[in-house]
């Protein structure tokens, strides 16, 4: 049981780190686009920085723990950074229409580690509610933003949360 328990904490990290880690990189490929002097570039690089200290505090927590990264970062930093470069190439709106769909999944992510976690490891729940409520703050902001002004929203952002949830399945696991 403490054995399973132990797996499953190192997973909920495993997978957390990878999409910390792709939120980076999406960020990097709409910047890459728009450039940070851009009014939604200026936007983009805010929640970059928040989604850096994201990622080095699950850095930080799987090398305390042992946690293994997922065998797929190396997919995932190619596949973050072309979907954020194609969304901000459609333009600002789909780049918001990305982080509302990301941000959504995440969300939904998020409260579920933390129904399983529940007062299992309280420093884990801590950080992980602190980092959904940024996401949050993230999907709000690009909803402002007119993110659901982007060409062919719905079909964007359905096909956005597809590879979400995907993501999150195959880092889990690999």
């Amino acid at each position: 049981m403490i054995a399973n328990q132990a797996s499953a904490k190192a997973s909920m990290i495993r997978v957390d780190q990878a999409g910390e880690y792709g939120a980076t990189r999406i960020y990097a490929g709409q910047l890459a686009m728009l450039g940070d002097r851009h009014p939604m570039g200026r936007e983009i690089a805010h929640m970059a920085e928040q989604e850096r200290r994201h990622l080095d505090a699950f850095d930080r927590i799987m090398a305390e723990r042992g946690v293994r990264p997922t065998a797929l970062q190396p997919f995932w930093n190619v596949a973050g950074f072309a979907l954020g470069a194609v969304t901000a190439a459609i333009g600002p709106e789909a780049a918001m229409a990305c982080t509302v769909a990301v941000e959504t999944e995440i969300d939904a992510h998020y409260r579920e580690q933390l129904a399983e976690l529940g007062d299992a490891d309280p420093a884990l729940s801590e950080m992980i509610e602190e980092f959904r409520q940024e996401e949050v703050e993230h999907k709000e902001a690009a909803l402002a933003a007119g993110a659901e002004q982007a060409p062919a929203y719905p079909l964007l952002s359905a096909a956005i949360r597809l590879g979400c949830r995907a993501a999150i399945a195959l880092s889990k696991r690999i």
